[in-house]
């Protein structure tokens, strides 16, 4: 049994991973946290104010720390769990250059596993991205990605590792969105973002040429997904040495 600390309790992903480890026999959530909150509880679980998450790190003493906030606060977490010596699972995107540093600095002393994406299939559309890229090396590529009216970071984080992705094969420079007279380069590929409704998360890369259309998309139906997967994350990685992790380790020990 594996025991967790959640963040972001009361906010969409924190609600999904409270609802996905209520249903598992392998995790067990020993607290919550969110930003404003006095005492209650939600699913069972003790959920208290973020500001004493320090507190309830020596009090319940967790296997790993499961965070989807916002930046600022996950570099919080981040360096309270450093210092507690408690593993940190996060899939906060919209990090700066500093506070990606700041989690390096965490993970010198704790397992630290961030994802921008915690779906087995998009790990599984990267690697079809890869043979695709090599299979089309001359083809045009275009990127779309489409989440809910509340995401505030555009490009999401999944568009920006399948950027990177092809970037890894091919020397593309990103041009996000295209307005007015904008005949396209060789050499781009355009990354479009769209914000509609509870729209859980689209990606789309489509490679053009020679007179056909290759598509390669993943579609989340529900944020359970991502919910198990952080938890899948969270109970391999509670007994790793400490340093930085990925979503791929832990699927590749399987």
């Amino acid at each position: 049994m594996t025991t967790v600390g959640v963040t972001g309790a009361t906010g969409r992903m924190g609600q999904a991973v409270l609802e996905t480890a209520a249903e598992r026999a392998d995790v067990a959530v020993a607290f919550a946290v969110n930003r404003g909150l006095d005492a209650d509880d939600d699913h069972g679980v003790p959920l208290r104010p973020a500001a004493d998450f320090e507190a309830l790190l020596g009090e319940y003493d967790p296997d790993a720390v499961v965070d989807f906030t916002g930046p600022d606060a996950t570099v919080r977490y981040a360096e309270a769990c450093a210092e507690a010596g408690v593993a940190f699972v996060t899939g906060t995107t919209g990090l700066t250059d500093d506070q990606s540093t700041t989690l390096d600095a965490a993970s010198e002393s704790i397992p630290l596993l961030r994802a921008s994406n915690f779906a087995r299939g998009v790990h599984a559309l990267l690697g079809a991205i890869e043979e695709a890229l090599a299979a089309v090396p001359d083809y045009d590529l275009e990127l779309l990605e489409t989440h809910h009216n509340g995401k505030v970071d555009a490009p999401s984080g999944t568009a920006k590792t399948i950027l990177e992705t092809v970037q890894d094969h091919r020397d593309v420079e990103p041009v996000y969105g295209r307005e007015g007279h904008a005949p396209r380069e060789d050499d781009e590929i355009a990354v479009f973002a769209r914000r509609a409704g509870d729209i859980r998360g689209e990606h789309e890369l489509v490679a053009a040429g020679n007179d056909e259309v290759l598509s390669l998309s993943h579609r989340a139906e529900d944020r359970g997904v991502f919910a198990a997967g952080a938890l899948d994350a969270a109970a391999w990685l509670a007994d790793r040495e400490a340093g930085r992790y990925e979503f791929g380790d832990v699927i590749g020990d399987a």
